[in-house]
């Protein structure tokens, strides 16, 4: 299995257990699902109803999504301009890693980058956005839109900006 964690502040992000496709040579995009968790019934031998105890507690479960869930992701909120800052920045440092680790990427990155910001702006208000565990403002963050059937959540994450980490 293979972790994706973040170049810049080494967060787990994503891993291939999930679905992956790439996208425009700089995204990884994988499904998600939105599961229930937490609310386990654990019997202690009672009977709530012959103690003057109801039977119908709330169950202490919510529904998340998996992988926001799984990788502790952190919801994060931008408006466009503030989205637009900070996208120049990280661009830049994550330009500025592959001119140190892989040159031959930066343009297909440069391209594949500016198509995919401008397919994000284009629907910013169907987007969320995450930042991982740590919450470092230098770090990536990451997107979750869903799919066309409007039912179905993916999230994506910079390629170019994530190290593989087999486990």
């Amino acid at each position: 299995m293979k972790i994706y964690k973040d170049i810049f502040s080494n967060d787990e992000l994503l891993s291939d257990a999930y679905d992956l496709k790439e996208v425009d040579g700089v995204i990884y995009e994988a499904d998600c699902a939105m599961v229930k968790v937490g609310g386990d019934n654990i019997d202690i031998g009672a009977n709530p109803s012959a103690e003057d105890g109801g039977d119908d507690v709330e169950d202490g479960s919510e529904v998340v999504n998996n992988v926001v869930h799984s990788f502790r992701l952190q919801q994060t909120a931008f408006d466009k301009k503030s989205f637009l800052g900070y996208i120049k920045g990280y661009m830049k440092a994550v330009k500025a890693k592959l001119q140190e680790s892989n040159p031959d990427a930066i343009p297909t990155f440069e391209k594949g980058a500016q198509a995919y910001v401008k397919k994000v702006i284009g629907s910013f208000k169907d987007w969320e956005f995450f930042t991982g565990e740590s919450m470092d403002p230098d770090a990536m963050v990451i997107m979750l839109n869903y799919r066309e059937d409007g039912v179905t959540p993916f999230v994506a994450i910079w390629k170019h900006g994530v190290d593989e980490e087999k486990i």
